[in-house]
């Protein structure tokens, strides 16, 4: 398997890879061997088997994300942290799309407490804190603003905006309404 160069990131690579040619959910054990001209059982001890493949793809997309998030929130607050924050989410997602379902992977809470899972949801209370949002609002805002992202750039990866004009337009907007809102964010 020397030849090939086989190791444990580099297929983990080449799997991220073939899901945003092929999509997430076909990312198999096979198709990734055939990409190195190799047979399943070459892999095996690199990875344990496709759930494993998958996790790590997982673990690698979130970090990749997280990479990019951190980068985009460098030295901004409130309503520039918010729009930074979410156009690195939306341009990772249009870019990367396979990754970008493979960071929805359900991960085991062990393995999510050692990925970047956690790093999304600092970044988000940071931007949070530009809002003066009390402690006790955090982890609603935080879910508001992940299901915000998250439902407009599936709609626009799946064609849900094709018939329907200006989505860049519509993208501002949202980010302008989220910003209002948690300036005005209810507290109960």
């Amino acid at each position: 398997m020397a030849r090939v160069g086989l190791s444990t990131e580099r297929l983990t690579r080449a799997a991220a890879d073939l899901a945003d040619e092929i999509g997430f959910e076909q990312v198999t054990v096979s198709a990734l061997a055939r990409r190195f001209g190799v047979k399943d059982a070459s892999l095996y001890s690199h990875i344990r088997n496709a759930q494993d493949l998958r996790v790590r793809v997982a673990v690698l997309a979130l970090a990749e994300l997280a990479d990019r998030a951190a980068d985009a929130l460098a030295g901004r607050a409130g309503k520039q942290a918010l729009v930074a924050f979410a156009t690195a989410y939306r341009d990772y997602a249009t870019r990367h799309p396979g990754r970008y379902t493979a960071a929805q992977l359900r991960l085991d809470p062990q393995t999510a407490a050692a990925s970047a899972a956690r790093r999304h949801s600092d970044m988000t209370r940071a931007i949070l804190r530009g809002y003066d949002l009390p402690e006790s609002e955090h982890n609603h805002a935080v879910r508001f603003l992940h299901s915000t992202f998250h439902g407009y750039v599936t709609l626009e990866r799946t064609g849900g905006f094709d018939h329907s004009g200006d989505v860049e337009a519509s993208w501002t907007r949202i980010l302008d309404v989220l910003d209002a809102t948690l300036r005005t964010w209810p507290t109960c």
